[in-house]
């Protein structure tokens, strides 16, 4: 048969933990669907959808990355380029905190202090 993406996707067999500062940041781009074909391939966990209350667009909002929980490991960003909508950056830990304003530690936070920043120049995530 063909090559499968699935081949191009590194295969993870435990849940991976944060053990450092990322390099890279996961951010959601305007073009999300929400088909979450990114969230089973996490191998963190960190991505899901807005709570309800916080979302107020489309039926299906687009998915939004923990950041403070991301590795920067780019799977979800292959993912999405191959089997959905290529909606996943992956940009510098440097770009993203001076973009922000959020600064990225090594622990993983707890979602109440993950929260994404006020203004519209964050990207989502």
């Amino acid at each position: 048969m063909g090559d499968f993406i699935y081949e191009r996707i590194p295969q993870f067999t435990a849940e991976t933990v944060k053990k450092k500062r990322p390099r890279l940041m996961a951010v959601v781009n305007e073009n999300c669907t929400g088909c979450e074909a990114c969230i089973e391939f996490c191998p963190v966990l960190c991505i899901d959808h807005p709570q309800p209350a916080r979302y107020t667009g489309v039926v299906i909002p687009p998915v939004r990355i923990r950041w403070h929980e991301c590795i920067g490991c780019q799977i979800c960003a292959r993912v999405c380029e191959g089997l959905a909508w290529n909606a996943i950056d992956m940009v510098p830990i440097d770009e993203f905190e001076r973009r922000t304003g959020v600064k990225i530690g090594d622990a993983a936070s707890p979602p109440e202090e993950a929260e994404e920043p006020s203004g519209a120049a964050a990207p989502r995530g």
